[in-house]
């Protein structure tokens, strides 16, 4: 055990190992585009429900995190996070399904369902709504989980009604990074 808690503190994501790395490598004259990357452990979890600062965050040993944003409202998100252990990743997959089961913003509903990927792994559903009415704007996101790893994509626009079909980017591109996840991960 002490050996596992050693490794893992010692793993690193390393640059160039996301999915969008590259992308966000090349230049891009247009002002209404942007990339931010982010090396930082206690970053937020890109998809989560209210906003809680704390959400996900202990036991991180390492985190990665690339956000394109295009004006006026479109980003999407890639975000893989490693845990000390196995144990630690699920609780943080338990605490965003708890997060989403409570989060209540007025005219802003969550909601989250199952996807087949790695370990474990969930697809979270943000969307606004004008009394029961889907309204035009929301964020979709697949949350997985193989060993004491997270892989989050996040796509965010304006979404109409949800349908099954929103989860199609973010479901291809979880699916590529959990078949490179037991590169730096404790598979």
């Amino acid at each position: 055990m002490v050996i596992s808690l050693l490794l893992a503190a010692a793993v690193s994501i390393p640059s160039g190992f996301l999915l969008y790395d590259k992308a966000a490598t090349v230049k891009d004259d247009d002002p209404e585009t942007s990339w931010a990357v982010s090396g930082r452990t206690s970053a937020p979890l890109v998809v989560n429900p209210c906003e809680r600062p704390k959400l996900g965050q202990t036991g991180r040993t390492a985190a990665r995190t690339i956000v394109y944003t295009a004006v006026p409202d479109f980003s999407r998100s890639e975000q893989v996070i490693l845990y000390t252990s196995e144990s630690a990743a699920r609780r943080a997959v338990k605490e965003l399904r708890a997060a989403v089961g409570s989060c209540r913003i007025s005219g802003y509903r969550y909601s989250a369902g199952t996807v087949k990927l790695g370990d474990e792994a969930l697809t979270v559903t943000g969307q606004s709504y004008q009394g029961r009415r889907p309204a035009i704007g929301g964020e979709r996101a697949v949350v997985a989980r193989r060993a004491n790893a997270l892989v989050v994509y996040t796509q965010a626009g304006e979404w109409g009604k949800p349908a099954k079909g929103d989860f199609a980017r973010q479901s291809k591109d979880a699916r590529r990074m959990l078949g490179k996840i037991c590169a730096i991960a404790s598979c």
